[in-house]
């Protein structure tokens, strides 16, 4: 198996950190931005930023979504599913049917 090579970036706001891939995110400043509370603050940094990037904030707005809409977006994976159905249900809340 290929070890891959980390190299040295510093982000925009000055953090010093390692990274394998082209991805430019500073795990610094992904860590800053999670919010403390609300449906985002389950969800990994892909997956949230896939969230925010289709406006999706609360679990109103996430209930207007299927699973298979969810699913093609960007950054979403099929993990994320399960906090989100139970984060709905716990509103009284559901996705939308396909």
């Amino acid at each position: 198996m290929a070890t891959l090579k980390k190299t040295l970036r510093t982000c925009k706001n000055g953090h010093q950190y390692y990274k394998s891939t082209d991805c430019p995110t500073c795990p610094v400043c992904e860590a800053a931005k999670k919010p403390a509370d609300g449906i985002l603050a389950l969800m990994g940094a892909p997956a949230r930023r896939a969230m925010e990037g289709a406006g999706i904030h609360t679990e109103k707005q996430l209930s207007r979504w299927s699973e298979k809409e969810l699913l093609a977006l960007h950054g979403f994976g099929k993990s994320s599913l399960p906090k989100l159905r139970e984060a709905l249900s716990a509103k009284g809340l559901s996705f939308r049917a396909d």
